[in-house]
C-alpha cells in the first residue's frame, strides 16, 4: 500500500454522524490490501496525481444506512468509490483503468461519472463494466 491507507478506505462521515463503528474485520482488511495492491496503487501511479476515495469498506450497518445493496462488495472490503474531482476527469480515469487492463471485478460509471466504483476480489475477476 503505497498511496492509500486503511484509514481512508474505512473513513465515513455517515458512520461518524450515526455513531456506527466501521472497523473492518481481518478478512476485509486483507481484501482492502488486495484492492489497493492490484488496482488502486497501480492506477494512482499511472494517473500521476491524487485519487480520492469517497467510500471504501462499509460494515453491514453502514451499508444499509447509505442505501447500499445487501450483496455490496464494499461490505467485504473489495470495492471503493473513487474520484479525481469532476465527471470529465473521472471519464479519463475510467478510460485509464480499462487501458491498463487492471484486474477489476466490477467497474461502474456512477451517475455520468460523478464517481467510479471499482472492485477486486481474490481469484477470478469478472471484468464487468456497467453504467448506473
Amino acid at each position: 500500500m503505497k498511496y492509500f491507507t486503511i484509514r481512508e478506505l474505512t473513513r465515513s462521515d455517515t458512520a461518524r454522524w450515526l455513531g456506527i463503528d466501521n472497523t473492518p474485520p481481518p478478512s476485509a482488511v486483507k481484501a482492502l490490501h488486495d484492492l489497493v495492491d492490484h488496482v488502486l496503487d497501480p492506477l494512482r501511479e499511472a494517473w500521476g496525481g491524487p485519487i480520492r476515495v469517497n467510500s471504501g469498506y462499509r460494515c453491514p450497518e453502514l451499508n444499509k444506512a447509505v442505501g447500499g445493496t445487501p450483496s455490496s462488495q464494499h461490505q467485504r472490503g473489495e470495492a471503493a468509490d473513487i474520484t479525481v474531482g469532476s465527471s470529465s476527469r473521472n471519464r479519463r480515469l475510467l478510460a485509464l483503468i480499462k487501458e491498463l487492463k487492471l484486474p477489476y471485478d466490477q467497474l461502474i460509471d456512477e451517475k455520468g461519472c460523478r464517481w467510479i466504483h471499482v472492485s477486486h476480489r481474490a481469484g477470478h475477476n469478472r471484468r464487468m463494466f456497467m453504467k448506473f
